[in-house]
């Protein structure tokens, strides 16, 4: 009787190593060529995700291209440029220029206090954060 018990208990621990054998091989990890040859498909669909913090790549509309081709700009840019109608570039637009004549409506008593106030409620922005520490609406 404990023979047969032994035998059955070996039999039984030779099938499970055979089965989780077959299940190794059929799972087996991916070569590096392999894994390799999958991230170049990756990237070559457009399915990879950025590097960081990104979010998971989204689809890619089809290109239509510009509605202009380079010539026609650069004609229609010469012909602004030689009418005078072209936009100068930088912080000497019009609407800037103007913004920075405009006398202040604030006299500057009024604007010390309204920042110690600011900076007593803790309202002030931390020099480059860009963004109020405690933002509260007004």
């Amino acid at each position: 009787m404990a023979f047969k018990s032994a035998l059955i208990a070996s039999l039984a621990a030779a099938g499970a190593l055979a089965a989780s054998s077959v299940f190794a091989q059929a799972s087996a990890p991916l070569t590096r060529a392999e894994v390799k040859a999958e991230t170049k498909a990756a990237a070559k669909a457009g399915a990879l995700t950025p590097a960081g913090q990104g979010a998971a790549p989204q689809a890619v509309p089809a290109a239509t291209g510009p509605a202009k081709t380079r010539a026609e700009r650069k004609s229609e840019t010469l012909a602004a440029r030689k009418a005078g109608t072209l936009a100068p570039a930088g912080p000497t637009q019009k609407a800037d220029v103007a913004d920075q004549k405009r006398p202040t409506q604030v006299d500057r008593q009024a604007r010390k206090a309204e920042t110690k106030a600011e900076q007593k409620n803790r309202e002030l922005v931390p020099a480059g954060q860009g963004s109020p520490a405690n933002p509260q609406p007004k």
